[in-house]
């Protein structure tokens, strides 16, 4: 059983040695999904939405302006009156002398002219500079959530990664069984040809074998669909796998100091109290329809045979115009109510969201020293069933134990090595569980051999952008 020891401590070794040089690690593995995973990119785009909305909200400081010409072609036939001195302006038309006169006026003209309107919000009730405090806000939050995207991601990652780790040594698990019941029952039938174990005991042998067989097949869809995950979520096949090592350098050192940094580093916490913020500043904005709004507005216009009687014309206007809303129907007022609503719902939501944070760090604290208690226990336990595997092939070859107490032997050290592998899966993919729950797992936290994305930099070069069209993918 030497060959079993080797495989049991080459199994232990690929979970936790050090990787080789041309090894995919799995920092290696999370800088692949940060920068290629759909879900992630398509997040970022969603941020960059939420820029443009500072640039619409700021908009309203701005002027507007507008401008019209027009082309045409009019036919005009127009008999007009022309008062006379000693005439009434309002008598009827005579032909005699001193009395109304009447004159025909036909042709065809060409209309064109244009007109050039300004207008500039002077005092709005505040709803300008509260709508881009909102969209400011709105944009913080929209980070956090991209933030908790990324974490989402690399989770995500972490887990493919250990389990397509476990899937594979499974295998070679379930390989070694096989090919130790297989050496087993070819060593069983010449026992029995000799007459040393009966017949039963040869079937219970190939039964252990076909079971084995069995769990090897499983082990090998697992694997393959492992396989398929990895590619969905790093977005590569996965080859040569180093080991996973949990992010223990990367937690609090108390469960204390978890819970309290949760509160302010988690991005589900960070966005819940951006959404607190926005709703406040939605009720004034509602607000800033009870107040009078102030308008400057200017306009230019100019026209050339717009009629037969007028060749030429221009005409410029400059006016202040206030608007004071009396009554409306309530609507305003309702409005208000509403938000002032919808700013409880969110405070409730953010102590919800705050709860939640809480009893998952709590959990995943308690998962973690489990996990690395039934690690260790694992060890034992493999170390333990090799030995007893050992012992009792010796009392087998001595007549001391029975064919089944070999194979019981056998599926123990089998069940305790698939117990060390899952515990092995299971510390890396807790502590990762822990770290984002605190609000450290992120590419700039964990060192990523990548290029951070920074939301900033889209922000500030759309926020004071009056004119163009093209967007950071060239579109």
């Amino acid at each position: 059983m030497k060959s079993g020891l080797k495989v049991s401590i080459l199994l232990v070794l690929m979970l936790s040695g050090h990787p080789s040089a041309s090894a995919e690690t799995l920092e290696g593995a999370l800088g692949r999904a940060y920068e290629n995973n759909p879900q992630l990119n398509a997040e970022r785009a969603a941020v960059r939405q939420a820029d443009e909305n500072v640039a619409q909200a700021l908009s309203g400081y701005r002027p507007t302006i507008s401008g019209t010409a027009t082309l045409g072609t009019q036919y005009t036939d127009t008999t007009v009156v022309v008062p006379q001195p000693d005439a009434t302006p309002s008598g009827p038309s005579r032909n005699s002398a001193g009395a109304n006169q009447t004159a025909t006026f036909r042709g065809r003209t060409t209309p064109r002219g244009g007109s050039l309107n300004v207008s500039q919000n002077l005092f709005d009730g505040y709803q300008t500079g509260n709508r881009t405090r909102a969209a400011d806000v709105q944009v913080l939050a929209a980070r956090e959530s991209m933030r908790a995207v990324e974490q989402s991601v690399l989770l995500s990652a972490v887990i493919a990664y250990m389990d397509y780790l476990k899937d594979a040594a499974l295998i070679k698990v379930q390989e070694s069984n096989v090919r130790v019941l297989a050496r087993t029952l070819t060593d069983g039938r010449g026992r029995f040809k000799n007459g040393d174990i009966t017949r039963t005991q040869l079937w219970q042998i190939e039964a252990q074998l076909a079971s084995g067989e069995a769990s090897l097949h499983e082990a090998r869809a697992s694997l393959m669909a492992a396989e398929a995950n990895y590619r969905r979520v790093i977005g590569v096949e996965p080859s040569d796998l180093s080991a996973g090592k949990p992010a223990d350098h990367f937690l609090p050192d108390s469960l204390q100091v978890a819970l309290e940094q949760s509160l302010t580093r988690n991005p589900m916490v960070g966005a819940a109290s951006y959404g607190v913020d926005v709703a406040v500043l939605q009720i004034r904005i509602a607000e800033g329809g009870l107040f009078p709004t102030l308008v400057l507005q200017g306009s230019v216009q100019a026209f050339e045979d717009q009629n037969i009687l007028t060749p030429r014309l221009f005409a410029g206007t400059v006016a202040l115009g206030l608007t004071l809303p009396l009554y409306q129907g309530g609507k305003e007022y309702s409005a208000i109510r509403q938000k002032k609503e919808a700013a409880v719902q969110q405070r409730f939501s953010l102590d919800e969201v705050r709860d939640q944070v809480r009893a998952n760090v709590t959990q995943f604290w308690g998962q973690l020293d489990a996990s690395r208690s039934r690690t260790e226990a694992a060890e034992r336990q493999v170390r333990a069933a090799e030995s007893a595997l050992d012992g009792v092939n010796g009392e087998a070859r001595a007549g001391q134990a029975t064919t089944l107490d070999v194979l019981n032997a056998q599926q123990a050290l089998v069940t305790a090595r698939i117990s060390l592998v899952s515990a092995q899966r299971d510390r890396v993919v807790t502590s990762y569980n822990l770290l984002a729950a605190v609000g450290g797992l992120s590419a700039a936290a964990l060192k990523l051999p990548v290029q951070v994305y920074d939301p900033s930099v889209h922000y500030h070069q759309v926020r004071d952008s009056w004119f163009g069209l093209r967007t950071t993918s060239g579109q």
